[in-house]
């Protein structure tokens, strides 16, 4: 029965792409939270989102995690290291031995730390090539949760979210279909009856022609591709000037959630 939960992380944790009814986001942590809320007496349980999106491990672990442990919640989720993977010449291995010792660091205060992989990414046209990276930087977080005893949120072996309606328009952040399976799984990871099954196939799609595809392609392009390029080039990050959300209430989440289904 967990009281408290605090969110750590970058885009995907922000919730990125799963808008709110004012501007913000909502996400798989947010509605997460909600679940283990639903579990304790009304008014019983605190939550907390410190993820911002763009951020690198080391800014997280600095910025996020020092206040994750002031707050000494009863579980901690913490995804990242997916920034610094997409980064041309980075080592998963050098990653992950910061991963680890972030978590030693963590799990000596925090009673739970659900850590978190990275997708499956050979349907995403930008990492489709670093999808081996992915998957050895995978392999050593899998690792060091045995090694903590830490329970794992897998979403590379959650195949639904491979469908493109699990994808925001920018094909790097998942929807609001697709933050509500990650949320559902994150229960089912943690022995949580769950409302709905983030396993259950999608309704077949009609089929689409070759023009449709690349006008859709040519539009994401350049939506989203060139500014992101252009970003990088500029040294810019997409989290510059972003605040996190910090303690939320539950109730609050659902009205959220509501209002713009």
């Amino acid at each position: 029965m967990i009281g408290s939960y605090v969110a750590v992380g970058d885009s995907f944790t922000e919730g990125v792409g799963d808008p709110g009814p004012d501007g913000s986001f909502v996400g798989w942590a947010d509605r997460f939270a909600v679940l283990l809320a639903d579990r304790r007496p009304e008014g019983d349980f605190t939550y907390t989102n410190l993820a911002v999106r763009g951020k690198l491990l080391d800014q997280i672990v600095e910025h996020q995690l020092s206040r994750a442990k002031e707050l000494a919640p009863d579980m901690v989720s913490f995804c990242a290291g997916g920034n610094d993977i997409i980064r041309p010449g980075v080592d998963p291995d050098e990653v992950a031995e910061r991963f680890e010792r972030a978590v030693a660091d963590l799990t000596s205060v925090v009673g739970t730390v659900l850590v978190t992989t990275g997708f499956d990414t050979r349907g995403v046209p930008v990492l489709r090539h670093m999808r081996g990276k992915i998957a050895t930087y995978n392999g050593h977080l899998r690792a060091i949760a045995d090694r903590y005893g830490c329970p794992v949120l897998d979403l590379w072996s959650l195949k639904t979210i491979q469908d493109r309606r699990a994808w925001d328009g920018d094909r790097l952040h998942l929807s609001p279909e697709g933050h509500t399976r990650v949320a559902l799984r994150a229960g089912q990871v943690l022995g949580i009856e769950v409302p709905a099954d983030p396993d259950q196939p999608w309704p077949a799609l009609p089929p689409r022609g070759m023009m449709a595809v690349r006008r859709d392609n040519i539009h994401w392009a350049r939506e989203y591709l060139v500014p992101w390029i252009g970003r990088r080039l500029r040294g810019e990050s997409s989290g510059d000037h972003v605040a996190a959300k910090g303690t939320l209430s539950p109730d609050d989440i659902k009205t959220w959630i509501e209002a713009v289904a």
